[in-house]
């Protein structure tokens, strides 16, 4: 698995591991970002099972385990963090694992002996060795209990599905968008489908736009940073969400050729 230094400034450090090239096909890539502070380690989106060996092994050719104090898991899905259990029994009872109050006890399922920290649904704030990480709401975007981790220390924001390209292997030149008008191309059909609400984004645009941001971290695809952020914002604001809603009207006319 691939690492990348995002940001460094004394203890203070941004790593995002992903790209792994000895990946299953069937998966989708993933990023996993890791902040170090005061010698205390963070976690966020650990991934799933299948690449938890290669992450772990990544992981502990930078750090050392016996750091990591927190997990978090910004939402349900499987390749967010059904790999907690995994990382549970190499951390111990010293792990903090973090999420949604909504999704704890689905959670459960993945690892039914966590004992899960629930963050309410305006986020709360994470202590990492002397600093603050702040989760922010992103609810509905594309999951109803949903979060966004911004350090205003570094100035770094990890936006989850929130900015996510589905990009082939052989355009994975680095893990920086360089070209943004090719890669808005791989954001568009995802961000039409997966986003589930037109309110939701416009106010978590509102609200990060208000932050002090280098960088844009999603948790599939391309990182963003520079100009390319406000790019990435005025986008979003434009794409059209919802693209499943026709299947509606197509099953309601099957249906009722079916009935006559």
């Amino acid at each position: 698995m691939k690492c990348v230094e995002l940001y460094r400034k004394g203890d203070h450090s941004w790593l995002a591991f992903g790209q792994d090239p000895d990946k299953p096909d069937a998966l989708i890539d993933t990023n996993q970002i890791v902040i170090t502070s005061g010698g205390e380690t963070m976690l966020i989106d650990p991934g799933g099972s299948e690449i938890f060996p290669s992450m772990v092994a990544a992981l502990t050719s930078r750090l050392p385990i016996e750091r990591l104090r927190h997990l978090l898991i910004s939402h349900q899905d499987p390749d967010v963090g059904s790999s907690v259990g995994l990382w549970r029994r190499v951390c111990g009872d010293n792990l903090s694992v973090h999420a949604s109050w909504m999704w704890t006890s689905f959670l459960a399922h993945f690892d039914g002996d966590s004992a899960f920290v629930s963050v309410p649904d305006e986020g709360s704030v994470i202590r990492l060795g002397g600093r603050e990480i702040h989760l922010l709401p992103a609810h509905y975007l594309h999951s109803p209990g949903n979060f966004s981790v911004y350090d205003p220390g570094a100035r770094m924001l990890f936006s989850g599905d929130i900015g996510a390209a589905l990009i082939p292997a052989h355009k994975q030149r680095s893990f920086f968008v360089e070209n943004f008008t090719e890669h808005a191309g791989y954001m568009q059909g995802f961000h039409e489908r997966w986003m589930g609400s037109a309110p939701a984004r416009d106010a978590w645009v509102a609200m990060v736009s208000r932050l002090d941001i280098d960088i844009l971290a999603p948790q599939h695809g391309l990182i963003f940073r520079g100009d390319d952020i406000k790019r990435f914002l005025d986008w979003l604001m434009t794409v059209k969400i919802g693209s499943g809603l026709g299947a509606y009207e197509k099953a309601a006319r099957r249906s009722f050729r079916a009935k006559a």
